[in-house]
């Protein structure tokens, strides 16, 4: 089955651009976004002004999947698992739409 890549408009630092994101990870973007109280437009100057290279598409991607990877990291920490293998309790995190 191929991903469904969506072109979405944007406005950040005054300026309109699109981004294209799969679903999962506008979801993702906008759950991060909601849980620190900013708006989608403030996260996306954010990862804009701190990316080195790339497109800001696959700048949100690889912020989006850091951000998951630190909450499971955290979560091994607090189950205090010592490594990759330790087991990791199963969750899942509701996205907003």
């Amino acid at each position: 089955m191929k991903s469904q890549v969506v072109k979405r408009s944007i406005v950040i630092a005054g300026h309109k651009t699109s981004v294209s994101l799969e679903d999962s990870f506008w979801k993702g973007l906008k759950e991060v976004a909601g849980g620190r109280g900013m708006t989608l437009s403030e996260l996306v100057a954010d990862i804009d002004s701190d990316r080195q290279h790339g497109n800001l598409s696959s700048a949100i991607r690889m912020f989006v999947l850091a951000f998951y990877r630190d909450t499971l990291s955290a979560l091994k920490e607090g189950c205090g698992a010592k490594d990759d293998t330790s087991p990791v309790p199963s969750f899942s995190v509701p996205l907003r739409n």
